[in-house]
């Protein structure tokens, strides 16, 4: 199969798996769901035969471990499942979005897939920004998904493609539908498109040019969740420079520092948690995530060790999630926060696996930052301009993770899979990202 061999065409599908993940909403409002399945096939075969095709070198030694407990133990809940049926199809889910990770992660270089995501994300935003375009100037009114019928006149905002509100300055949605996941998609733009600017990928002009983009759909969007996420990430940022500076020898100050931080601000949160709250645009309830997070603990403790079942995506037809999280008139199929989900599907031993890959991920991107590359280089060889990127998405991941479930899903779940199975490969392995 020369073909599926060439590294143009794994390139250009990899590009159109990281947009489906991103904006899987886009292809359910364009083509409805069955049209979304079929894209959704086309990625899970392409990526099996790209698997196949390319034999990448692959090491169980060189494998998250944790990657694969988790795995395991969603794929065994649906033998005490309290809805079965629905945990096959989640599962059936989870592992084909686990699939389209392990076909990026094993398949592209750092290099390939810092142009691939950025690609991607270009495609996201700039679809987007015409997309609203369009709205604001021929439709001139909120715009509904193809394909589906509503029972009611007054249909919630929430299930709006988008509102129409770009030429009031936002909030707006993209072709995503939704500000919040907009939002954060312009972040992670944000990160690549800045880690292309430095690595000199780009075109300079054209760099600067996709970053004010990024920076405006951020704006555009008003997103509370992402303006905090976007604040980890900057601290983060932060503290990976001053570590580097500080060398292997001198950062007992770096992580004091950092420890200290945490305690501040989980203090803060505490006690000026009305102030930020309104600073932020957010009701005292967050948006009704309060009401949504006493449910979810209640009907999680009902099951504390292994859980309900994993089904990912909750499924609104059966019990428990019937009416679990309704409010004015939209039903949320998620917790809001990833942890909590986990709790509620694969109990306490499911915390416990799944907080496992998160933080050996970020254990693992942290010093793919912060440390130099120890294979044939000098101790002040320069650091590899795209060193960052890994930490700084996977603190953007976990950061968005506490106010929504998105990390368990589509691209949530890919790039924590293509992060975790990468930074693995590269420990023991000599580093070669632009």
């Amino acid at each position: 199969m020369p073909a599926v061999r060439s590294r143009f065409v794994v390139r250009t599908f990899a590009v159109f798996v990281l947009f489906t993940v991103l904006a899987g909403q886009f292809w359910r409002n364009l083509l409805g769901w069955w049209g979304f399945g079929a894209i959704a096939l086309i990625v899970v075969v392409g990526s099996i035969i790209g698997l196949i095709a390319l034999k990448p070198d692959w090491k169980w030694r060189r494998f998250p471990k944790s990657l694969g407990v988790f795995l395991l133990l969603a794929t065994l809940s649906i033998a005490w499942s309290f809805y079965p049926g629905a945990s096959a199809i989640g599962i059936t889910l989870q592992w084909a979005t686990t699939i389209a990770a392990l076909f990026i992660a094993l398949t592209l270089t750092w290099e390939q897939l810092l142009r691939t995501l950025g690609a991607a994300l270009r495609w996201v935003l700039g679809l987007s920004l015409l997309f609203e375009l369009i709205v604001a100037a021929f439709v001139r009114a909120p715009l509904l998904p193809f394909w589906v019928q509503y029972d009611t006149p007054d249909v919630p905002k929430a299930y709006y493609w988008s509102r129409g509100l770009l030429a009031g300055g936002g909030p707006i949605e993209g072709i995503v539908a939704n500000r919040n996941l907009l939002g954060f998609i312009a972040l992670l733009a944000l990160i690549v498109f800045a880690t292309q600017l430095v690595a000199k990928t780009v075109r300079r002009g054209w760099g600067i040019a996709w970053l004010a983009l990024a920076v405006l759909m951020l704006v555009l969007t008003r997103s509370s969740t992402v303006i905090v996420a976007a604040l980890a990430v900057a601290i983060v940022l932060l503290f990976a420079l001053w570590a580097r500076r500080a060398g292997q020898q001198g950062r007992r100050p770096v992580y004091l520092s950092a420890a200290a931080s945490v305690v501040a601000v989980i203090t803060a949160i505490i006690v000026a948690a009305p102030f930020l709250l309104r600073a932020l645009g957010k009701s005292e309830d967050l948006t009704g995530r309060f009401d949504i997070w006493a449910s979810v603990t209640d009907l999680a403790s009902q099951r504390p060790a292994f859980g309900w079942g994993w089904v990912g995506y909750w499924v609104p037809w059966v019990e428990p999630f019937q009416g679990l999280a309704v409010r004015k008139g939209v039903t949320y199929l998620q917790a809001h926060n990833a942890w909590l989900d986990v709790w509620l599907q694969l109990g306490i031993i499911g915390i416990i696996a799944f907080t496992a890959l998160a933080l050996s991920t970020l254990w693992r991107s942290w010093f793919l930052a912060v440390d130099r590359p120890r294979f044939g280089l000098a101790d002040n060889a320069p650091y590899p301009a795209s060193a960052l990127m890994p930490l700084l998405i996977t603190t953007a991941l976990l950061a968005q993770g506490v106010a929504e479930s998105r990390l368990l899903i589509e691209y949530g779940w890919l790039l924590l899979v293509v992060l975790a199975v990468m930074t693995k490969r590269q420990q023991g392995a000599a580093l070669r990202m632009p």
